[in-house]
């Protein structure tokens, strides 16, 4: 920086003044500075420039899964309205693993990030370490809450399962329930949902027996679950509720290579729904009915409701519950699996 103000012909600080905010300078001095940029092809750490800072540009986004589409949408949407607020959001992925979460946390720590929003891996998460950070930066959780008192956005799952349960039962055999692996806060909110909608109907919830792991390979376990239900005599019903569309692929790809048939068209020999509204769901074979998630909703407000926290929501909605908890409504998205 010292170089650059040398080269062209200004202090030190007016040219950290324009860095930090092009508009802050006279027009003159930003036409002479943008120009010596172009000429030097200088740019300033931004991590040096950060660590500098009472409170940095940077929001840190953690996910579980960067590969997975769901997520993908999540922070797109985070990044994009980050951007338009002037801050950069720097994603790191825990893939699956509590280790991997606590890296990324020390990282963000030595970024000296502003605030972050982390999708938490819930049951295996170290909470006090993401309490720790809760004190010294705003957070937001999304997709599964870390308790029930901690700022969050995410699906209301209990009207989500209420929601095509009650489809499920009204247009065929009803459901028993394939959960997925206990590796998040929705493996047990989501069971529990179920549960409480076929008792709202005045039904026995049935559900499934599987093996025991914690693994974030919804597809493996689903497949794998089901050859080994099919082996044993089959399900318990002719109509299986996925706790989720990654699980509900495994489930219709063990039935295909056993030779059943999947949909609710006569002769069928199966029903398959899921949750979430994953985005190749309706590209299965058959498309998969299920209740969709908005995740374009979910970052937006997330990032939205981080803004608020940190006193960058100027013409944004500002009217957020006062516990930061914020609960959306999935719909139904009917299609040829059930």
């Amino acid at each position: 920086m010292e170089d650059f103000a040398e080269f062209v012909g200004l202090s030190r600080p007016t040219v950290s003044k324009y860095f930090n905010d092009p508009k802050s300078v006279r027009g003159k001095t930003r036409d002479l500075i943008e120009v010596a940029i172009k000429q030097s092809g200088f740019r300033p750490n931004i991590f040096a420039v950060n660590l500098n800072r009472r409170r940095s540009n940077i929001l840190g986004v953690i996910i579980p899964n960067s590969t997975d589409p769901f997520y993908m949408a999540l922070t797109r949407r985070i990044e994009l309205i980050a951007n338009q607020a002037g801050f950069l959001a720097f994603v790191l992925s825990s893939d699956g693993k509590p280790e991997m979460e606590d890296r990324a946390i020390e990282t963000f720590k030595s970024l000296n990030v502003a605030g972050a929003i982390i999708a938490p891996l819930g049951v295996d998460s170290h909470h006090e370490t993401l309490a720790a950070l809760g004190e010294s930066i705003p957070l937001v959780y999304v997709d599964s809450p870390l308790d029930a008192t901690s700022s969050f956005v995410g699906t209301d799952n209990q009207q989500s399962f209420q929601l095509i349960v009650d489809y499920l039962s009204r247009s065929g055999e009803q459901p028993c329930y394939f959960a997925m692996p206990s590796v998040n806060n929705n493996a047990m909110t989501r069971e529990r949902a179920y549960s409480e909608s076929m008792t709202h109907l005045k039904l026995d919830p049935i559900i499934v027996k599987l093996d025991t792991q914690r693994t974030w390979d919804f597809e493996r376990f689903g497949y794998e679950q089901t050859q080994r239900i099919l082996r044993s005599g089959g399900f318990p019903t002719r109509t299986v509720l996925c706790a989720n569309d990654r699980v509900a692929f495994g489930v219709i790809s063990a039935a295909y290579q056993a030779g059943l048939r999947v949909g609710h068209a006569p002769g069928c020999d199966l029903r398959v729904a899921g949750h979430d509204d994953h985005p190749l769901s309706r590209y299965a074979c058959p498309p998969i009915t299920t209740v969709a998630q908005n995740y374009n909703d979910i970052g937006r407000l997330a990032i939205e409701l981080l803004l608020h926290k940190l006193g960058e929501d100027e013409g944004r909605r500002v009217d957020f519950p006062p516990d930061g908890r914020i609960v959306l409504t999935a719909d139904l998205q009917l299609r040829e699996s059930a």
